[in-house]
């Protein structure tokens, strides 16, 4: 089975588990810092993912987490009416150009955004933004990968 299929299933059965309970707020959080904090080790799991772990346990799917708590993040902030926006930029961004883009996001979404922002020197230069499942890289390592791989197949044609 496809991965983008399985943790699909699996994040809108939490999902679907979280409303019940109402821990929504609180997982997502959990989720947010797992997925965000590398050094993150909480003591004790919410509930809610404790039971979904050890589900993954049980099925074999463990390996398939970071999938499933990303599709949960962005299923349960698009249920609440909000977007995760990500930015990787290769030099910090001012925090007025932060509130910027969240201002023309919002105005083109037509909903709340919750904004994360990264630095990555090893994108050379431009920026990566990533909408929910969507992705711009306007980096410059993207564009020298671009203009490698369509001089490979300009170089590599039979005369």
């Amino acid at each position: 089975m496809n991965t983008g299929i399985i943790s699909t299933r699996y994040a809108s059965a939490l999902l679907k588990y979280v409303e019940e309970t109402g821990g929504g707020d609180r997982v997502a959080s959990q989720v947010w810092t797992l997925l965000h904090d590398n050094d993150a080790r909480p003591e004790l799991l919410e509930p809610e993912l404790e039971r979904l772990v050890r589900l993954l346990v049980k099925n074999g799917r463990i390996g398939d987490i970071r999938f499933i708590l990303r599709s949960f993040l962005s299923m349960y902030y698009r249920s609440k009416g909000m977007r995760l926006v990500r930015l990787i930029s290769a030099a910090p961004v001012s925090e007025q150009m932060q509130e910027r883009l969240c201002e023309l996001l919002e105005k083109q979404f037509d909903c709340k955004v919750s904004f994360d922002s990264e630095v990555d020197a090893s994108i050379i230069g431009g920026f990566v933004l990533i909408i929910d499942d969507y992705m711009l890289d306007a980096s410059v390592k993207h564009q020298i990968e671009l203009i490698r791989r369509e001089f490979i197949v300009q170089n590599n044609r039979i005369v």
